[in-house]
């Protein structure tokens, strides 16, 4: 595992049994009751902390300091939101499921985290749903966490807020089998009184929450791609689909969403770019209301800890005539993406 792979193992934080919380319909409450699946947990964890995720990603706009450094390139960004959210995320996590892998996008160094970047709650709704018989033995140990703290970093740092999403997806066996995306500026051009952003979960077998379906009209072809990282071959393979309409739009996420709210009927990505924290997520949601995502020559990603971050043979994602959009890839696309 390389430097970007997050292993935290830090203090647990032991379960409080005998009381179940808030479950009023407030959401959130400070224990968990005895008897849920470790899946369950997990996502309800992973839900409060996506939306505290999101309150950081607006304090730190709020604040006026992004603390923007270039990674790699002018269009591969890191701000200060990115850090704080990375290590949010990650140690509130692994303080409650220490035997947990995460793996996180960004590269940072070992350090104390402040404690109220810490949360310790849990979105009770959650737990009060089944969870599917396939997961519910499932241990601790054999789930890995994929996070990407902000994606959309570089339309974040221009003011393009409605492509910023938070991810965490949670696989097994290489499968993503549950996600978490939190959207912090949802509804943001509502005006000043607006209440901002939301949070989308799914469970592989038991649905995807949080946001109402919606389909393109029937024989329209709008395609969703990249924004910041197009090349030739993302353009031969965009054109190939004959689309009526090409949105390009940033994050991974965002894509993903365009395609269940029904913006765009396909995701087209032909470039080695996109990593296993951009896809993880977006996957489940995608997967648990009938759609399919892919790599270019339609195979599955992988999700085990071991496997290579980079998804080296793109993406292609729709939300129904897969078959359709597959058929499209030129070929020649095909023999530049290695998978």
């Amino acid at each position: 595992m390389d430097a970007a792979a997050v292993r935290c193992l830090l203090c647990c934080v032991p379960l409080v049994c005998g009381n179940p919380g808030d479950l009023s319909g407030s959401g959130r409450g400070p224990s968990m009751a005895c008897g849920h699946t470790v899946l369950m947990r997990l996502v309800a964890s992973a839900y409060a902390v996506a939306q505290k995720a999101g309150m950081i990603v607006r304090r730190v706009i709020a604040e006026g300091d992004l603390g923007i450094v270039e990674k790699t390139c002018a269009t591969d960004l890191q701000t200060k939101a990115d850090r704080l959210v990375q290590m949010s995320i990650c140690s509130s996590l692994a303080r409650k499921f220490p035997k947990l892998t995460i793996i996180g996008e960004e590269d940072l160094p070992p350090e104390e985290v402040d404690q109220e970047l810490i949360e310790d709650g849990q979105w009770e709704e959650i737990l009060k749903q089944p969870c599917p018989s396939q997961y519910s033995a499932i241990k601790e140990e054999d789930l890995v966490v994929w996070v990407d703290p902000l994606d959309g970093t570089k339309e974040y740092t221009e003011g393009l807020l409605d492509n910023v999403t938070v991810l965490i997806g949670i696989a097994y066996e290489g499968k993503a089998i549950a996600g978490v995306i939190n959207q912090p500026y949802y509804n943001y051009q509502a005006g000043p009184d607006a209440v901002l952003g939301r949070t989308i979960w799914g469970v592989l077998g038991l649905g995807a929450f949080g946001f109402q379906l919606k389909e393109v009209p029937a024989g329209k072809h709008i395609i969703t791609t990249t924004r910041s990282h197009s090349n030739q071959l993302v353009m031969d393979c965009v054109t190939a689909m004959n689309p009526d309409d090409v949105l390009r739009v940033g994050g991974a996420g965002n894509k993903i969403i365009q395609l269940i709210e029904g913006k765009a009927s396909a995701y087209v990505f032909a470039s080695p770019g996109c990593k296993k924290w951009d896809t993880c997520a977006p996957e489940v949601i995608l997967h648990a209301v009938g759609g399919k995502l892919t790599d270019i020559h339609g195979n599955a990603l992988q999700y085990n800890k071991e496997v290579k971050h980079m998804n080296s043979a793109g993406v292609l994602a729709t939300l129904r005539n897969y078959d359709y959009y597959a058929s499209r890839v030129p070929q020649s696309v095909k023999n530049a993406l290695v998978p």
